[in-house]
């Protein structure tokens, strides 16, 4: 299949284009801009937002994985309205291009779809409209529910990189590596599934050819391990892997709990979904592996990806 991919040049967005041309499928890059480098994929240039734009993917390809979003949890709570424009409108676009050619479609949804910030409300409004687009539409798009994704090429945001929302594995691990004490935000009680990026690049292409042979699953696939953890563990197990790859210990401090979340929350995933696309569970990549290879490609990419830094500022 040639296989749209909307935000195809994020960090999911990668992975996924990777899978598809592993799996001898064409993927089509369609993003706002031309990011640096050169992928060895076709590229569109559009933006989401414009619903002839997507129907112009639509009209060439033979199935859409949309990926592309704005988005951040406390950073979008002040100023709504660019989350909610975008990810309401390109998702609706997106539902309208694949409805006009009879394409098969994945949305990937988002884990905290519970919680009051824009991003969450947005995503999730936009899940119901796949619901409602495969009942009285004829779509057939599937909702891919993807909980905390890691690994390698994760952009870090300020000071140790130019990413703009703050992503806690990227942050985690420049931290320990830059011999800074970790940050927490309500001291890591919270539970939050951390899942390896390439089992969820395989979770979505599995889930757009179960489409495409006509299966839709009723329900949300969802994709993160069987066994939950606190972020307090998950950045203990960083910071003992840090250690162990000859880095300095690093402390663990509390920081308030950002807006947009709640204290103590849990965000978890169901990987018994997965074989509605034909994924054994057992197959995921374990955490601990998945994380080491990510914290030795942090180490390799040191001021390249991301910029060590020597004295502590706080990220409050």
């Amino acid at each position: 299949m040639r296989v749209g991919v909307t935000g195809g040049s994020g960090f999911i967005g990668s992975y996924v284009c990777e899978e598809l041309a592993r799996r001898g499928h064409e993927p089509v890059i369609f993003d706002h801009r031309r990011r640096a480098g050169t992928p060895p994929y076709e590229i569109m240039l559009g933006d989401i937002r414009d619903a002839t734009a997507m129907t112009e993917l639509a009209a060439h390809c033979e199935g859409i994985i949309h990926l592309a979003a704005v988005l951040g949890t406390q950073e979008t709570i002040s100023r709504p309205q660019p989350a909610a424009e975008t990810n309401l409108s390109g998702g609706l676009n997106f539902l309208e291009a694949v409805a006009q050619y009879d394409l098969p479609g994945v949305y990937i949804c988002v884990g905290n779809h519970w919680m009051n910030n824009s991003y969450s409300i947005s995503k999730t409004a936009v899940e119901r409209f796949v619901h409602m687009f495969n009942a009285y539409r004829g779509t057939k798009v599937a909702n891919v529910r993807v909980v905390n994704a890691y690994g390698p090429r994760q952009t870090a945001a300020a000071p140790f990189g130019a990413g703009k929302v703050r992503k806690f594995t990227p942050a985690v691990i420049c931290r320990a590596l830059s011999g800074w004490p970790v940050e927490l935000y309500g001291g890591g009680v919270q539970q939050s599934d951390m899942v390896w990026v390439g089992d969820v690049a395989r979770a979505l292409v599995s889930a757009l050819e179960t489409a495409e042979r006509g299966t839709v699953p009723d329900e949300v696939v969802e994709v993160g391990p069987a066994t939950s953890q606190t972020i307090r563990s998950v950045a203990e197990l960083i910071i003992d892997q840090c250690v162990e790859l000859g880095y300095p210990r690093v402390p663990i401090v509390s920081l308030p709990m950002r807006p947009g979340e709640e204290p103590g929350a849990t965000v978890r995933a169901d990987p018994s979904t997965l074989t509605a696309v034909g994924i054994d569970p057992e197959s995921l990549l374990p955490l601990a592996e998945g994380m080491r290879r990510t914290i030795e490609w942090f180490i390799e990419t040191s001021g390249e990806h991301w910029s060590p830094q020597t004295v502590s500022v706080s990220l409050c």
